[in-house]
């Protein structure tokens, strides 16, 4: 269990370096797209590196029901 947690915890800090190079965490716009780019690049980990750019959009939110 111990390496487990050793393991998604270096995974956790690649991705969050990740984000500091892509200066997600240095804009000051906080809006949805950002923040959920922000922490998909920091779930993504090691995987920014082989490639993966991942971006989320929000433009498609659901609304409320009348």
């Amino acid at each position: 269990m111990r390496t487990v947690s050793v393991v998604i915890t270096v995974w956790l800090i690649i991705g969050l370096i990740a984000a500091i190079q892509r200066g997600y965490l240095s804009s000051s716009t906080d809006n949805c797209a950002t923040v959920a780019s922000t922490l998909v690049t920091v779930a993504a980990g090691p995987l920014n590196y082989v490639g993966v750019n991942p971006k989320l959009s929000c433009a498609h939110l659901p609304q409320p029901s009348k």
